[in-house]
C-alpha cells in the first residue's frame, strides 16, 4: 500500500495535470482519483477492513498549522469504565482510520450527520475526521442505530480510537 505521502503527492500531480482519473492497483490495493468539475480532486482507497475513504483536496494550498495536545488532569475513572465495556460487548465501534479532527456535520452551519438514535446503513456517512487539510468521510461500516457518540466535535482523534457505538440490526 502506498504511504500518505504518496498519496498526496498522486494527488497534486492529477490536480496539476490534465488528466480526468487515475486509477492504481498494487498487491490487491486500489486507489481511484477522479477529477470534478469544480478543480477538486476525489479519492477513493479501500482499506483492508474494507472501508472506503474519500478524501476530497481543493486547489488552493494553505500551510498546515502545528496541533499542540494538552494532556487532562482529571483522574481516570476504573470502574466505570468496566461497567461500560460490560454494556457495550455487542454493540459495534467505528473507530477512526486515521489521527485527524472529528467533526459530525460537513460545515459549522449544517446539521450534524448522525445522533444517539439515528438509522444508518453501512454506507452511511457518519462523521468526518480531517487530516492535514483533508476531510474524509467515515462509514457507518454496519446497518444499526446510533447509540453513542463517543468524541466531541472538533476533538483531536487517534488511529483506532472509538468514534461511534452502533447497536447492530
Amino acid at each position: 500500500m502506498l504511504k500518505v505521502q504518496e498519496i498526496r503527492e498522486l494527488i497534486k500531480l492529477v490536480d496539476q495535470s490534465s488528466i480526468d482519473e487515475f486509477v492504481y492497483e498494487s498487491e490487491g490495493s486500489k486507489i481511484k482519483m477522479k477529477k470534478t468539475v469544480n478543480g477538486t480532486v476525489t479519492l477513493t482507497a479501500p482499506q483492508p477492513q474494507s472501508q472506503p475513504v474519500v478524501v476530497a483536496a481543493t486547489q488552493q494550498a494553505q500551510p498546515v498549522q502545528p496541533v499542540t495536545v494538552q494532556e487532562s488532569s482529571a483522574a481516570p475513572v476504573q470502574p466505570v469504565q468496566e461497567a461500560v465495556q460490560a454494556d457495550t460487548s455487542n454493540l459495534h465501534k467505528i473507530t477512526s482510520p486515521m489521527v485527524g479532527t472529528f467533526y459530525q456535520s460537513p460545515s459549522p452551519d449544517a446539521d450534524v450527520y448522525v445522533k444517539p438514535g439515528s438509522k444508518v446503513t453501512k454506507d452511511s456517512v457518519v462523521c468526518i475526521v480531517e487530516a492535514m487539510k483533508l476531510f474524509n468521510e467515515i462509514e457507518a461500516e454496519v446497518n444499526g442505530e446510533i447509540v453513542e457518540i463517543l468524541v466531541k466535535d472538533g476533538q483531536l482523534v487517534e488511529y483506532g480510537q472509538p468514534l461511534f457505538l452502533v447497536k447492530p440490526e
